[in-house]
């Protein structure tokens, strides 16, 4: 055989790259499906455990429980959620920022409300946390280090909890682990001494420590002691939920209680899945194999209904309650702040509601399908039977499982405040409550759909993107709950009627007490009914990717700008972006695509509300495409925004706005201005503006040698993107300042002018070295004169890059490195000098932020960004 023919024994580095590349692209449906195989192992564990144990004996454990078992398992809640509002005081005391305690307990119980029922809590949570924090005046970097250490202080308390566990009852955990009891008991010991070393390490070092690039401010002792003791108040308190739901058991003291409860919950979480649904159940099954079945499984039951969803619930009512005060309090704000602005609580609302009520609409479907699972009450029936035909009973059981599944499905357009999720769930609910009544006198189910109905009403004010309810793509985590929730659906009928003998005539039975049949029928019409919406969403034409702008694109856009109060919007107009528009032309989106990356430059122009759809529609656009949706150079007021399509926040430097209200060159303060102005003076420059440059070739022809000359000077080429480049089609739409020595252009600049005169600014700005030093401060100050004259409300200096990151010990990698970048980085770019230069000026600053999915395609998303504004990779190196 010849070498030519002989088989490669290692891929190529292309082929490597690639097949990353294809990995990375499709991360999340991996990450989606691992889950959901994961979820399906548990069940496949618990159809096992429970075989031979009917519904009958859950509901006869149920029976069983007393009054006081429930109310100590609701003071026991109560404790638990009491603690972890304790986890956001602490955190905010160690980053030094105080908020009222009844703000923060708010913040910390919606979230975790959320955070419990949705799973993945460091984002639903997370998300709940920063649009909370954000309203009341935190940073976003700020918010990003509390969420970070609400996190470790959980992580702390399971590591010692769990710890524990093992040193205690390593027998009962090597069964489970199937490792030995040694070791365990080894691996226990390092938990217990990890989080004892944290919480006394304050008290031994009192300097950061630092490791190659980390660094990490080591909290005083008390902190981390008071870090440790609520966590353990909070998982104790938790695990004496359940604890006190099960009843006494031969045996079981509730110190090796705890020990399996920390157990499970650390598989639950470590699984991903919403509440560790399952797996938590199965962990618990398998570590008490002593414990009878019924009753386990009912006091799970119950703990999930008072731990999950009585919470959920509140947090819903609570949103409703606030909503309701807002529009109360709606004339008393136009004349008076109340403390915390009732304007702040609004907003608040607006960015709490949609999750909270995406939450409780998805519990609410999947409560109505597994409903349908169960057998109804056989009083009940009888009692239906009375006043409703045979008929009534079963088309109603059908429709409930209809509905149950419509509210799983709308539950995500819900989340991302479509007008017509809101509507259409509105009705369900009702429908629902209507069904639940009709197939078995669900009073349960009634009330719940019934309450979720009327803080979902209460919150309306929440939901105003105008958009088709089928409008979104469906994520790979989505798509992964709906098949989760049919296959438990599903499985928890087969548990029910296990001891029903299958014929084929079971799916045409109909009687009183055909609970099975109806099981069977229901769950069929709901498999094709989702099996038919997937099929039809796949089929669906993907949304056309837009193309490079022509010049009825530029004008459509042209017409927005002018009445933008972002004098950056005019960003647009330079033509090297895509444009993407709402349908009504009410607002648009300008971006461009590198790599992987598209990114969005600035915020959406135009109306709010189609703005905030635009947002969407792009999110969805990137998703089709495997690309990662990035916004880059967005302000601090609308973060909550890209918070809810799932992104994180990367300060990338501050903007400097100048007040022109009462500007001039008197007084001590503008000396340097004033010196700067009479120098020009002397050297003979003069100011003039030019309303448009339509019509004057020879004067365009002396800018363009303006423009070679500084780009030749300055040693580097046009850039692109976040900047606009020399082009005469593109200098005509806007007014040009000049400076002239002795008659001849020295300098220019072109004006943009916001609507209703709230901002003015400069993109284009280039002078001969020739000229006189003072003649960029000549021609800011003519302008600002000018603009302050003409009734502008302020100038728009741009931005410094990296300028005023965090410098805490807390802060985020990027924060310090891009610190490190600022004060040594002169090699690469002016970073002090541009911020020493704006500052001159008196400006007010005001944060810049990226935003952009998290993890490591960040590194690629800033090379994107810093190849797209230099034209290139070769732009990097050669300016």
């Amino acid at each position: 055989m010849s070498r030519a023919s002989e088989p490669q024994a290692k891929p190529e580095p292309a082929t490597r790259a690639a097949l990353w590349q294809r990995l990375a692209r499709h991360q999340h449906a991996l990450a989606a499906g691992a889950g959901l195989l994961l979820f399906g192992v548990a069940l496949w564990v618990l159809h096992h455990e429970l075989a031979g144990l009917h519904a009958a004996d859950i509901r006869a454990a149920l029976a069983r429980l007393s009054a006081w078992q429930l109310v100590g398992a609701l003071l026991a809640t109560a404790l638990s959620y009491l603690a972890l509002t304790g986890y956001d005081v602490l955190a905010l005391r160690i980053l030094s920022h105080h908020l009222p305690y009844r703000q923060v307990a708010l913040a910390s119980f919606m979230a975790t409300a959320v955070g419990h029922n949705v799973g993945l809590a460091v984002v639903s949570a997370g998300a709940v946390r920063a649009r909370l924090y954000i309203a009341w005046g935190l940073s976003a970097t700020e918010v990003a280090a509390m969420i970070a250490l609400v996190g470790l202080t959980l992580g702390v308390g399971l590591a010692f909890a769990g710890g524990l566990a093992l040193l205690l009852e390593p027998a009962l955990a090597s069964a489970l682990l199937r490792l030995s009891p040694g070791l365990l008991q080894v691996l226990g010991g390092l938990l217990v001494a990890l989080a004892l070393a944290y919480a006394l390490a304050g008290a031994v070092r009192k300097t950061p420590v630092v490791w190659r690039h980390w660094r990490l401010q080591v909290p005083a002792s008390g902190m981390a002691l008071q870090q440790l003791g609520l966590a353990l108040v909070d998982v104790a308190a938790a695990a004496t939920v359940l604890y006190l739901l099960l009843g006494p058991q031969p045996g079981l003291s509730w110190p090796v209680f705890v020990g399996v409860y920390v157990l499970a919950l650390v598989a639950g979480i470590a699984s991903h899945v919403p509440g560790g649904l399952g797996v938590f159940e199965t962990v618990m099954l398998l570590a008490l194999p002593a414990v009878p079945r019924d009753a386990l499984l009912a006091a799970m039951v119950l703990y999930r209904v008072v731990y999950f969803l009585l919470p959920l619930a509140l947090a819903m009512l609570l949103a409703g309650g606030m909503a309701a005060r807002s529009q109360r309090h709606r004339l008393i704000e136009q004349v008076q702040q109340v403390r915390g602005s009732v304007r702040g609580m609004r907003r608040v609302l607006t960015w709490a509601a949609p999750a909270v009520s995406s939450a409780a609409v998805f519990l609410t479907g999947v409560v109505l399908l597994f409903s349908g699972s169960l057998p109804a009450e056989r009083a009940r029936l009888h009692w239906l039977q009375a006043v409703l035909p045979l008929p009534v009973l079963e088309l109603s059981h059908l429709a409930g499982s209809l509905v149950g599944l419509a509210l799983v499905i709308l539950a995500q357009g819900l989340y991302r405040r479509v007008d017509a999720s809101y509507r259409l769930t509105a009705w369900l609910l009702a429908a629902g409550a209507a069904l639940s009544l009709l197939r078995g006198l669900d009073v349960e189910t009634a009330a719940l759909a019934l309450v979720v109905l009327a803080g979902l009403y209460l919150s309306r004010s929440a939901f105003h993107r105008r958009a088709a309810w089928w409008s979104a793509n469906a994520s790979p985590t989505a798509l992964a709950g709906l098949l989760a929730v049919l296959g438990a659906t599903v499985w928890l009928g087969l548990f029910s009627y296990q001891h029903v003998a299958y014929t084929d005539a079971l799916w045409w039975q109909f009687a009183l007490h055909g609970d099975a049949p109806r099981f069977l029928r229901a769950s069929l019409l709901v498999a094709v009914v989702l099996l038919a919406w997937l099929l039809w969403r796949w089929l669906q034409p993907q949304q056309p990717e837009p193309a490079q702008p022509d010049a009825a694109d530029l004008e459509r856009a042209a017409r927005l700008v002018a009445a933008s109060p972002n004098s950056e919007a005019a960003l647009a107009l330079v033509g090297d972006k895509r444009l993407l528009f709402d349908a009504q032309d009410r607002a648009f989106l300008m971006y461009q695509v590198r790599g992987q990356s598209w990114i969005a430059m600035g915020d959406p122009v135009g109306d709010a509300q189609a703005g905030e759809a635009l947002a969407w529609r792009f999110r969805e656009l990137a998703d089709q495409h495997g690309a990662r949706p990035v916004f880059y150079q967005v302000q601090a007021a609308g973060i909550g925004r890209y918070l809810d399509l799932g992104l994180g926040a990367i300060k990338i430097g501050e903007e400097a706005l100048v007040p022109l209200a009462g500007f001039s060159l008197q007084g001590s303060a503008r000396a340097d201005l004033r010196h700067a102005h009479r120098r020009g003076q002397r050297d003979g420059l003069t100011f003039e503006l030019l309303p448009t440059l339509r019509d004057q070739p020879a004067l365009m022809a002396e800018l363009a040698q303006v423009s070679d000359a500084w780009l030749a000077d300055k040693h580097t080429r046009e850039k692109g993107f976040s900047v606009g480049h020399f082009d005469p089609a593109y200098l005509a739409r806007f007014p040009c300042a000049l400076v002239r020595q002795q008659g001849r252009v020295v300098a220019f600049a072109n004006l943009w002018l916001s609507g209703e005169k709230h901002e003015m600014s400069i993109d284009l700005m280039r002078h001969l070295s020739g000229a006189s030093g003072a003649v960029m401060d000549f021609l800011f100050i003519e302008l600002m004169l000018w603009g302050a004259q003409q009734g502008y409300a302020q100038f728009n200096l741009g931005m410094a890059p990296l300028s005023g990151l965090e410098t805490h010990p807390l802060a985020p990698l990027w924060h310090r490195l891009g610190t490190l970048l600022y004060r040594h980085g002169e090699h690469f770019y002016n970073f002090q000098g541009l911020r020493v230069y704006k500052a001159k000026f008196a400006p007010r600053w005001q944060p810049k932020y990226l935003m952009a999915p998290g993890g490591l395609g960040l590194p690629a998303v800033l090379l994107d960004v810093a190849a797209l504004i230099s034209g290139g990779l070769k732009g990097l190196v050669w300016r």
